[in-house]
């Protein structure tokens, strides 16, 4: 059986992948290129493409892995310029999703709205308001430790 194809993209970002969810025009794609760039920059030890628009997720040993269509492996949207072609990972697991265009984006977050659910795993969540700039928020997700409650 297939695992189920979801709309969002992922870019793996040291061990761990960042999958990006929204609505379409949120920023997916973007965000990607950008953690990509930053990565190229020194501000992440490593980045590499695993999905970008489609991607299949599946529960194995308590992990959430993500893998592209495959139709699509290799190939990301860049606005202005079309689709373009890649290096990228076929399989990697998920450490943290990140939701765009959220209304319910807060300033400080209570602890229940900092974790999703997805196909059974638990992962660290990161709402991102409609309109804000992801990457500082990723970048300082990725690079810091919440308080010890």
């Amino acid at each position: 059986m297939a695992s189920p194809s979801i709309h969002g993209s992922a870019v793996l970002v040291g061990a761990r992948a960042v999958l990006i969810q929204g609505p379409a025009g949120s920023g997916k794609s973007r965000l990607v290129l950008a953690l990509l760039h930053a990565a190229g920059q020194g501000l992440l030890p490593f980045a590499r493409l695993v999905a970008d628009d489609r991607a299949h997720v599946e529960a194995a040993h308590g992990r959430l892995l993500v893998r592209p269509a495959p139709a699509l492996a290799g190939l990301i949207e860049v606005r202005g310029l079309g689709i373009r072609q890649m290096p990228y990972e076929p399989l990697a697991a998920v450490g943290l999703l990140v939701e765009l265009g959220q209304y319910e984006a807060e300033r400080l977050p209570a602890r229940d709205r900092t974790q999703a659910v997805l196909a059974g795993i638990t992962l660290p969540r990161l709402a991102v308001a409609a309109g804000a700039d992801p990457l500082p928020l990723v970048l300082a997700h990725l690079q810091t430790a919440a308080k010890p409650a």
